[in-house]
């Protein structure tokens, strides 16, 4: 179990080292965004879209710092089998795009916490805890 914990934090550090530069590239020629609120729709239309060819279906805020994004088709996750046997994998899976969404989040000044829960594949849900500074 030790290392499967270790697989998972290598994963969601290479996902925020990714995220980190994929922001740099895909914002260069992008205004300033106005709020939060803005820098987390940009991740669910045109940084998904890039990433993932669709948008985040769904997202939710309760208006102080957390955020859900809903994928209901998640694409890291739609070749798995639809069964519960593969639902103890998707952690690993997960792993990266969370880090993916913190580092992007951290080079555009948000530091997050981000983590997913699967109920049934391949749709699955990103919470983002937004931490103040």
């Amino acid at each position: 179990m030790k290392e499967n914990g270790r697989c998972i934090t290598k994963l969601e550090n290479m996902g925020f080292r990714v995220g980190q530069g994929l922001i740099e590239r895909f914002t260069k020629d992008t205004a300033r965004f106005k709020d939060e609120l803005d820098i987390m729709k940009f991740i669910c239309k045109d940084f998904w879209t890039t990433v993932f060819k669709k948008q985040i279906d769904n997202l939710r805020t309760n208006h102080q710092g957390i955020y859900v994004l809903q994928d209901n088709k998640f694409r890291l996750l739609t070749q798995m089998s639809t069964g519960k046997q593969y639902l103890e994998h998707a952690s690993k899976y997960l792993a990266f795009t969370c880090g993916l969404i913190r580092g992007g989040l951290s080079n555009l000044g948000i530091k997050s916490i981000v983590t997913a829960e699967v109920s049934s594949m391949p749709a699955c849900k990103f919470q983002v805890m937004i931490q103040k500074l």
